[in-house]
């Protein structure tokens, strides 16, 4: 069964055919990060109209990457929430006149679903098990009972880890997209040098704003002094902090669960830091750990067509009447 996906949920513009939900036949991405470069983040409006200039050209790549024509598709699969909502609104609209036109099912999927399907393309792994996503505008730590049988058991009150990732790597002076570049300087840095604190939550929600606002204050500080703040150590000492609070929710959650498979997935599922750490819990405790390649971290479609099959086979489908969200809950 080949799928075609299709995701326009913040600023990248993907498409991908994928085959029985594990076969990646293709995967375009078209990014716009380096025009929003500019801006120091993503501009709604802008990557909205972005979407809509290359998403055809985005498809048809798909398609002729995978040697494949319409009429060999046998579903296709759409993201429709949560994200920038004119974003969203580009790619379930063409996403509708494609079914409609082709005579094929629609398949609603959900971004965060699809984060956690990514993980299917690269390994064995079956539910239930335990989900860590972490991304720019999500962190939730999700019970997948089943393909599509989840249950949200904490998810972040205010930033997000990608969030406060971005928002710290801009006041030390990174370029955006800030996460890669703070990963790189934590590689080099001391994590003791800077006593940074880990906001407290009720259950196993979480919180970055009071940590991101830390480093703010921090650099704003050193600044009005005249100091110079070693940015290097900063780095580490913050990304330490963002994986000491993901490992303390994650194993308490696991604990809960009795689970013994935790996925971690989404955008900042590709820092170093966060890996290392996961890697170590995960060894200390017995529990088994599995994590998507890099280039399924990010947004893309082969994690839309992953998780459709699944919905596809659930009997999940969409009328001529799909709507986008900003927001929708798991």
């Amino acid at each position: 069964m080949k799928i075609l996906a299709i995701e326009s949920s913040c600023d990248e513009t993907a498409a991908a055919i994928v085959e029985d939900g594990k076969k990646v036949l293709s995967n375009v991405v078209a990014s716009q990060a380096e025009f929003h470069a500019k801006f120091g983040g993503v501009v709604p409006e802008v990557a909205s109209r972005m979407h809509a200039e290359c998403i055809s050209q985005v498809v048809k790549a798909a398609l002729t990457e995978a040697d494949c024509s319409l009429s060999d598709i046998e579903a296709i699969a759409v993201t429709y929430a949560p994200g920038l909502i004119g974003a969203l609104l580009v790619g379930v609209s063409f996403a509708k006149g494609l079914a409609f036109s082709a005579g094929k099912p629609l398949v609603p999927v959900h971004h965060i679903a699809g984060h956690i399907a990514a993980v299917y393309l690269s390994s064995d792994l079956t539910p239930p098990f335990l989900a860590v996503v972490v991304s720019g505008g999500h962190t939730s730590l999700v019970d997948v009972r089943d393909y599509t049988d989840f249950r949200v058991l904490g998810r972040t009150t205010d930033d997000a880890a990608g969030e406060a990732f971005d928002k710290a790597a801009r006041v030390m002076g990174f370029p955006y997209p800030g996460g890669v570049y703070v990963d790189k300087a934590a590689k080099i840095g001391n994590p003791t040098s800077f006593r940074l604190p880990k906001p407290q939550t009720t259950g196993l929600n979480f919180s970055f704003s009071g940590l991101k606002t830390a480093v703010v204050n921090t650099v704003h500080t050193a600044s009005q002094r005249g100091e110079t703040i070693n940015t290097n150590d900063l780095a580490a000492s913050f990304q330490k902090t963002v994986c000491e609070i993901l490992t303390e929710k994650t194993l308490q959650a696991v604990s809960e669960l009795s689970y013994d498979k935790i996925a971690v997935c989404g955008g900042v599922s590709a820092n170093s830091g966060i890996r290392d750490a996961m890697t170590k819990i995960c060894e200390e405790n017995g529990l088994k750990l599995f994590l998507p390649p890099l280039c399924y971290c990010g947004d893309n479609a082969a994690m839309i067509g992953a998780q459709g099959f699944h919905e596809y086979k659930s009997g999940t489908f969409a009328d001529d009447y799909l709507n986008a969200f900003a927001t929708r809950e798991l």
